[in-house]
């Protein structure tokens, strides 16, 4: 049976066919999909965790019960995770654990564009990295396999372009026969005290020749040889562009780009006259290859920066002699206009950033829908590093400022990048007395990856319901004194709240409560009633326009200063632009 699949869905795919028995993952792109389309599978179980490094915790528990397990993220995520992972590698598994990081080549979705390949070699783990749906779902199956044959984790790279293009899959039957998960003690290998892990690290080197040696022989390395006057060594979804640009070139496909098959790899130069590493972001092939002695050409003339793509390609190799490149097809598409990111109509982060803006403050921000609070005409984001770093990064900055200064320093955070990591984060600013003011901006799901649900929603990745946090007093015991709750929607109170705790001298937190207009359950969002402009009454001031809010256009009018038009079918009704109009010009009975 044959489907069309996206990668991250072959890759779910793939896991029910190994008999993984648990999943765990933060949602993050290009990521997300896999854990969403696990859960037809119910035999597995699959869970959202509140961070990276407790979800490869959960799958590393199941992979030391006997279980089979995979554990998915973006490639920041692996940042979060690497605690666990680095100690992971010393004590191997017991049943296969595969850690998918989907990397993010252009910064599609992301803060940086890091090369996770170099978590592979610098943790001593095999990485597989696929170029299509059909081998996403193969080499997640591969993968496990490896991981019980060598008693490790093994790291499964996936892209964008991977994660989100669909190909053709040949769907298979589970696998049958895996031993039943039970405990086994061996406080040895699992438990990491100096002592034990001095004889696990020599496990792990040998290990990691073992792996170089099966990687000569392991058939999803494989030399396809054509014409023999270049060669190029290439991987992942820079395989099909070389394919396309380069149809006349010998090529070695790596399908595992950690270790590397050195041997393979001096077989290939040996047989073409000139060799080229076709990889995106870091040089991380070519200079294995270099440190062979073999004479390669890569970056100087592939990209470091951003992904590649067939044009890319065909520019990079139009300069070199003696290689025929495809042309370019004839099929030219209108460049589209730009169409920079917005928060959508009705979000309850809009108002919030209207304040802070008014308000001048300083805005230490974080990971989430409202990083658009960067974007103008709302600019009022002054800092973005990572998830959870904006309540760190206010503690720090009010440290070296003067009373007055400080005042103006607020950290602004989402519900679940705060569970995610800004708890701590809290509980340091609370400890260490920071006098900075932090917004929570609760709008119950985790928005920006395409809602899916978090402690603080009250049900499971599964649809189950459960436990829902209290913020209030899971903020409370963390020791702020200061916790205020209101509706964002409200401006007025907005305003007032957000100036009144900014002059606070101790820390404090405004919790704004609004569920997210786009939540998939029934319920929690309600629609309002459209709003319009009332021609008559609306003078062209243009102030409701700072709120870039979606729904609303100006319509020029010759002779005339034009006027402002709300669209009701992106309309949510939710009034806020409504409360900015000093002319009583927008209503949800103006027309």
């Amino acid at each position: 049976m044959k489907e069309i699949l996206s990668g991250n869905e072959a890759v779910a795919r793939g896991a029910f066919e190994a008999g993984v028995k648990v999943a765990s993952a933060y949602p993050g792109t290009p990521s997300t999909e896999i854990l969403e389309n696990i859960i037809q599978y119910r035999e597995i179980d699959a869970s959202w965790a509140p961070n990276e490094k407790v979800a490869l915790e959960v799958g590393i528990g199941a992979a030391f019960g006997g279980a089979r397990a995979l554990v998915a993220m973006k490639h920041v995520g692996v940042n979060v995770a690497a605690d666990p992972l680095f100690t992971l590698s010393y004590t191997g598994v017991k049943g296969g654990l595969v850690l998918v990081t989907a990397d993010d080549p252009e910064l599609h979705s992301s803060q940086n564009e890091q090369d996770n390949r170099n978590y592979a070699k610098f943790v001593k783990v095999p990485m597989l990295e696929p170029s299509d749906s059909q081998e996403c779902k193969e080499f997640t199956r591969l993968a496990l396999e490896i991981s019980e044959q060598f008693d490790t984790p093994v790291m499964l790279r996936t892209t964008t372009r991977i994660s989100h293009s669909k190909s053709v899959v040949t769907l298979a039957e589970p696998v049958k026969g895996l031993a039943e998960p039970r405990l086994t003690r061996d406080p040895a290998k699992y438990v990491m005290l100096p002592g034990n892990a001095r004889i696990r690290h020599h496990f792990v080197e040998e290990r990691l020749q073992k792996l170089i040696e099966f990687g000569e022989t392991l058939a999803i390395n494989r030399m396809e040889i054509r014409d023999e006057a270049i060669g190029v060594i290439t991987a992942g979804v820079s395989y099909q562009y070389v394919r396309e640009v380069l149809p006349a070139a010998s090529v070695l496909k790596l399908g595992m780009v950690y270790p590397l098959p050195k041997g393979l790899i001096r077989t290939f130069a040996a047989k073409v006259k000139k060799l080229y590493v076709v990889e995106e972001l870091d040089p991380f092939i070519e200079e294995l290859v270099r440190g062979l002695g073999i004479e390669v050409v890569g970056k100087e003339i592939i990209p470091i920066c951003g992904e590649l793509t067939p044009g890319i390609l065909r520019k990079a190799f139009a300069s070199v002699a003696g290689v025929v490149a495809t042309h370019e097809s004839p099929l030219q598409i209108d460049k589209l206009p730009g169409r920079p990111p917005n928060m959508c109509p009705g979000c309850p982060h809009r108002g919030v950033f209207y304040a802070l803006n008014r308000q001048k403050a300083f805005v230490t921000g974080d990971i989430g829908c409202y990083t658009l609070g960067f974007m103008p005409p709302l600019s009022a984001m002054d800092t973005c590093i990572c998830m959870g770093a904006s309540i760190g990064n206010a503690t720090g900055i009010t440290k070296v400022l003067s009373p007055e200064e400080r005042k103006k320093v607020v950290a602004v955070i989402g519900d679940s990048t705060f569970l995610h990591s800004g708890i701590t984060a809290l509980l340091d600013m609370a400890y260490n007395k920071a006098p900075a003011t932090v917004l929570l901006l609760d709008n119950r799901i985790t928005a920006m990856t395409g809602r899916q649900e978090n402690p603080a929603s009250g049900f499971t990745l599964m649809g189950e319901e459960t436990f829902q946090v209290d913020f209030p007093q899971l903020i409370a015991a963390l020791g702020i004194k200061h916790v205020r709750t209101i509706d964002p929607y409200d401006l007025e109170e907005t305003m007032l709240v957000l100036k009144e705790e900014m002059e606070r001298e101790e820390p404090s937190v405004i919790i704004t409560q609004r569920a997210c207009v786009l939540i998939k359950r029934d319920g929690v969002f309600e629609r309002g009633t459209a709003h319009g402009v009332g021609i008559e009454l609306c003078i062209g001031c243009k102030a409701c326009l700072k709120l870039g809010c979606p729904a609303i256009v100006w319509q020029p009018a010759e002779g005339k200063k034009g006027r402002a038009y709300i669209d009701p079918l992106l309309c949510t009704g939710c009034g806020v632009c409504a409360q900015l109009c000093k002319f009583s010009a927008i209503g949800a009975k103006h027309e």
